[in-house]
């Protein structure tokens, strides 16, 4: 027999006996990490399957996803190519490396650089701007210059496990300490790239991240307008259908 989920949790928090208490010690502890943490992992069901359902690969892809997050990304290069003999914060070469990565990345996947993608998919016309995926409930002003979130579910998953067998290969590059250049870490990028048949950048690009990111926030303005727009035009209808209600509630009184 199988009982209700939502129930039992009910339930659990309700009655007045040892075990319930038990539970509410379990359940607090588990919500006390989670907060702290932000996650909660059953480990030894997660080591040893043996319930009807297995949701390791829904894990495997959510974790995945966030370690291939635009910000998560740039902190583990940075973090990496810190290791190289000329690296320097402060220089342009630095600041440009990671959008170079990024870039090579996007490109292996899409044929165009991040740039590029924003530029060809952005469209105030289109449901949600054209975009796939966001932050929030809405898709807001900062989502809109983030190649990421314009590509497909296909091009996503493909770019999430290229991005996360590249961490793996640099990460081991860097735990032998190996002396590296910066140089040297693109060559050993597209060595990488080319071990797994894809197509390798070998340019700039033909749009720029300022003309990605002005033409992005412009179509932005746009779908903001309309968004509102409509806002306003649903409110309208409903203030209609509540005038009509009131005003027959009026004539039935007469």
């Amino acid at each position: 027999d199988f009982y209700n989920l939502d129930m039992i949790i009910s339930v659990g928090y309700r009655v007045k006996s040892h075990v319930a208490t038990r539970f509410r010690i379990w359940a607090t502890q588990r919500l006390r990490e989670y907060i702290v943490k932000g996650f909660v992992l059953d480990d030894e069901r997660l080591k040893n399957p043996d319930q009807p359902f297995d949701y390791f690969d829904e894990l495997l892809r959510r974790i995945q996803d966030i370690r291939t997050s635009e910000r998560r990304f740039y902190q583990k290069i940075t973090d990496i190519y810190a290791t190289s003999i000329d690296y320097d914060p402060t220089l342009e070469i630095s600041i440009d490396f990671f959008k170079t990565v990024q870039n090579k990345m996007h490109w292996a996947i899409t044929g165009m650089t991040a740039a590029e993608i924003i530029h060809e998919r952005v469209d105030s016309t289109k449901a949600n701007m054209g975009l796939t995926n966001w932050r929030g409930a809405k898709v807001r002003k900062q989502d809109v210059a983030i190649a990421k979130n314009y590509l497909a579910k296909n091009e996503l998953l493909a770019l999430n496990n290229l991005v996360e067998q590249y961490l793996i290969f640099a990460e081991g590059q860097a735990m032998r300490r190996i002396p590296m250049h910066m140089a040297d870490w693109i060559k050993k990028l597209d060595a990488f790239l080319s071990v797994n048949e894809r197509d390798i950048l070998t340019h700039a690009g033909r749009i720029s991240h300022e003309m990605a990111k002005e033409s992005a926030e412009a179509e932005y303005e746009k779908f903001s307008q309309k968004r509102i727009r409509q806002k306003d035009h649903l409110e309208s209808d409903f203030d209609k259908t509540v005038k009509q209600l009131t005003d027959g509630k009026r004539g039935k009184k007469k």
